[in-house]
């Protein structure tokens, strides 16, 4: 094929600018946001951005979800999909074996023949976004006046299976908790096949230690394609579909961008809490994230050592440590953004102001924020437990999963038998649940589904990496998990052993030394044998496991909020922040919600902090500055060097000030014509307190540049045919 010809000039210096913050509903890009984004650069109008009723296609067209965790675009006519390579990380992961192990070395699929299905996968298509908040009102004041249930699950069933018609799916966004409500249709395509993904030292070049850092060198990117029947309608995996004949696609631009430019992002941000109180960004602050980073880190810890030692474990491993540690480091950010920038403060001064105004208009109790305040230091003590407990023994060993596939298994065998799994008014009904529940003996053909789901599960396990990360778990837990919570067996225990380091490490070891779970060949030999479920229930794992339940921690939390309910405190205070804005004229966006989302800002530098300036893009130098072939994170696979060694000058990733969040991962990065320039993938750790607030100057989108995402595809991966089907810009 024709060698692509891309242009890139050298770094120049500039002076940034400040965006205009906002991840604005994608149907309510109004006259006045308009005005403000062509004020930016923008060349276009916005009906070429989103309108459902203009023929053709707009821009939102080509935007997707997928799943609603990340964001793709289209960019060829046969349904080509580009996305971030840590988007599609797990489902490359599951793809991975010892033979091919795609992390490392890379895929691609050199003929649609060889497109991997990925099971489950999804593609959404926004179609159409209506205004329902009259509706969604409406419905709700006739079931309460009919005394049926009206509560949120309830209103988004019946407004979903009204709107979900015609081959599409309706999805109800309630926006600023309750003031409005928008019904999103959506065309989804269930069959994706992943096409091709550099290696992992391509695409996460510096890994953690650069992750939420600029400077970056990562060329994040991966592609699948998006199949349909014959006919171009949506249908499930079939051998027999074709590529999507898509409408809607973006224009590659091969030309770049400079310092100062438009920069324009579509995607679904996941979620923000941007109204959320200063009372409940200081529980956030001063209890939550501290124990999770405290814990989480020591986890991470526990699971490179044992990487370092072992390959396999590194493969088994890398899927879960990748999200692990991108949580542990957003959450340590924040703490560390809300601290340096005065967020609690900023609030506080805030809320000064929104107590004048519910004083002066009276919409809103005048007594709301000495509630939320007075409600909040209330559950400290509950909240605090409640996250030791949910960090050790919910989710800081993956045992419990397999725990919870011995619980299954007794509602599994009852429906098998026709056995009621409900009690009824009758004694014998419970005379004969309780039989079953505790003396029922299950045969071998009763363990088939058992034994299956617990392969499954110790197939992505290690028992040596969960043995430390149990007993771990125990000591943390028994060191700050009030006593009141503890069951009794784990009671028993602490009596018996001790709650010291070495009585932690006792008891720790009396439950994996004496589980039939923790030991293969002893777990195989249990279910080749008739066992009753008593002997199941009383294994020490399992005891361990099931002695405290989160409903527990969840009672003391309603507890101690009394007669008040967090979550309705949160939700009028919300509501009354918008209504004052609202009053004063001020243009404001919801939170984040899944919901498609335009925000819009200005390639420039980052001054971090005094007399630190970062330039705006880095370049293939910086790669082989960094370059270590002896530390994994910082290792390239050959012909890599010397391939980079011809081409230092060439842009890598650059920063702009568009405000973005978790879910906007693989979103399309636009110029001012909306032609493709790059994928957003990251934010910068001057930005991790934007989950609840935005900081102007420091917020930076990190993208990676289309251009190298392109010479990767064609110098490194040899991808011609996927290069000679994109739609590049004139």
């Amino acid at each position: 094929m024709k060698k692509l010809i891309l242009t890139f000039a050298a770094l120049a210096v500039c002076t940034g600018a400040f965006a205009d913050e906002g991840m604005w509903c994608i149907n309510a890009i109004n006259s006045a946001l308009e005005k403000n984004m062509r004020a930016r650069g923008l060349k276009l109008k916005a009906r070429q951005i989103y309108d459902a009723d203009a023929p053709g296609a707009q821009l939102s067209d080509a935007v997707v979800s997928l799943d609603f965790g990340c964001t793709g675009s289209i960019i060829s006519a046969e349904g080509l999909l580009i996305t971030n390579h840590h988007c599609a990380y797990s489902d490359i992961h599951s793809l991975c074996t010892e033979q091919n192990n795609y992390l490392e070395d890379g895929f691609y699929a050199r003929s649609e023949a060889e497109e991997i299905h990925i099971k489950g996968k999804g593609a959404y298509f926004l179609k159409q976004v209506l205004d329902v908040t009259d509706e969604v009102n409406n419905l709700r004041d006739s079931l309460v006046a009919a005394g049926k249930p009206a509560g949120g699950r309830r209103i988004s069933s019946l407004m979903e299976k009204a709107y979900s018609r015609n081959g599409l799916e309706a999805g109800l966004y309630s926006m600023w908790s309750g003031s409005k409500y928008y019904i999103a249709l959506y065309k989804v395509y269930k069959d994706v096949r992943l096409v091709a993904a550099p290696p992992v030292c391509v695409a996460a070049f510096g890994a953690d230690i650069d992750n939420w850092e600029w400077p970056q060198h990562k060329c994040d990117f991966a592609v699948y394609r998006v199949y349909c029947a014959p006919d171009g309608e949506p249908a499930e995996y079939s051998p027999f579909n074709v590529p999507l004949e898509s409408e809607g696609q973006l224009k590659v631009s091969r030309k770049g961008y400079k310092c100062g430019d438009y920069a324009m992002v579509i995607g679904y941000p996941g979620r923000t809490n941007r109204y959320s109180s200063s009372a409940k960004n200081r529980l956030d602050q001063t209890v939550k994230n501290p124990i999770a980073n405290k814990l989480r880190g020591q986890q991470m810890s526990i699971i490179t050592e044992w990487m370092e030692a072992d390959p396999a474990v590194r493969l088994k491993y890398a899927n879960y440590f990748f999200s692990l540690s991108n949580v542990q480091e957003l959450y340590s950010g924040e703490v560390e953004c809300i601290d340096r920038f005065r967020v609690i403060e900023t609030k506080q001064e805030q809320e000064k102001e929104l107590q004048e105004w519910i004083e002066r208009s009276g919409k809103a109790d005048k007594d709301l924020l000495k509630r939320l305040d007075k409600t909040y230091q209330a559950v400290v003590d509950a909240q605090r437990n409640t996250c030791y407990y949910r960090e050790t023994l919910i989710r800081g060993t993956r045992m419990g999963r397999i725990v919870n596939a011995i619980n299954n298994l007794k509602t599994d065998v009852m429906q098998k038998r026709g056995i009621r799994t409900k009690r009824g008014n009758d004694p014998g009904d419970v005379e004969a649940q309780e039989q079953c529940y505790n003396c029922y003996t299950f045969v071998g053909k009763d363990f088939d589904n058992l034994g299956e789901k617990l392969d499954k599960e110790y197939s992505q396990i290690d028992l040596r990496v969960e043995k430390d990360l149990f007993s771990y778990a125990v000591k943390e837990y028994y060191s700050n998990v009030d006593r009141k919570f503890w069951g009794q067996y784990q009671t028993t225990l602490a009596d018996s052993y001790g709650t010291d380091k070495s009585g932690c490490e006792a008891i720790a070891g009396h439950i994996w030394d004496g589980s039939f779970l923790t030991d293969t060949a002893r777990k195989d030999s249990f279910l080749s044998e008739e066992h009753s479920l008593c002997e199941m229930c009383s294994d020490p794992l399992v005891r361990f496991f099931k002695d405290v339940q989160i409903l527990s921690f969840n009672q003391a939390i309603s507890d101690a909020e009394g007669d008040e309910n967090l979550l309705n405190l949160d939700k009028e205070y919300t509501r009354a922040l918008y209504n004052m804005r609202n009053d004063r004229g001020v243009l404001q966006y919801p939170d984040a919600n899944s919901s498609m989302r335009l925000t819009y800002g200005t390639i420039g530098p980052l001054d971090s902090k005094d007399a630190v300036r970062c330039s705006h893009q880095t370049t293939v130098k910086g790669i082989l500055e960094k370059y270590r072939p002896a530390i994994y994170d910082f290792s390239l696979k050959e012909p890599l060097p010397g391939l980079y060694a011809g081409i230092e000058s060439m842009p890598v990733d650059f920063i702009c000030d568009c405000d973005i969040t978790g879910g906007n991962s693989g979103s399309p990065v636009m110029n001012a014509r909306g032609e493709l320039i790059g994928l957003a993938f990251d934010g910068n750790k001057e930005s991790l307190a934007g989950d609840v607030y935005y900081t102007p100057g420091y917020n930076k989108c990190v993208c990676v540049d289309i251009r190298f995402v392109l010479w990767i595809m064609e110098h490194y991966m040899g991808a011609d045919r996927l290069l000679s089907e994109i739609n590049f810009a004139d």
